[in-house]
């Protein structure tokens, strides 16, 4: 399930339970929008709940990326799984955005308003 919320500067995603495709294009809908009417997107990505995700999400998600390079200044992936913050640190290899990891949700907020 996913829940999507557009905060004063950044758009907000939290992921519960399992990340599906459906949740996914939700998502990619909300972000095009946002780079339409808003320029670069800041992201905060909260993944603390997120039990699993389908492979067909990660694939959606390296396609997506791989389309908008550009169009993202920066992600703050809030998480406690060492995984995810991997995977959040390999994504600056084919990514134009500042990108991080934390896992408390108060400094992701701070982190994506400042600079």
């Amino acid at each position: 399930m996913i829940s999507i919320t557009h905060e004063d500067g950044f758009i907000s995603v939290s992921v519960a339970g399992q990340f599906s495709l459906a949740d996914y294009r939700e998502f990619e809908e909300n972000a095009i929008y946002g780079m339409k009417f808003g320029g670069k997107i800041r992201l905060l990505m909260d993944l603390r709940d997120m039990i699993d995700f389908t492979i067909d999400v990660a694939w959606e998600e390296l396609k997506f990326t791989r389309e908008h390079p550009n169009d993202f200044e920066r992600i703050a992936v809030v998480t406690t799984d060492h995984w995810l913050s991997w995977s959040a640190w390999l994504a600056r290899l084919y990514m134009n955005a500042n990108i991080a990891s934390f896992s408390e949700l108060d400094t992701a907020q701070k982190w994506l308003l400042e600079g």
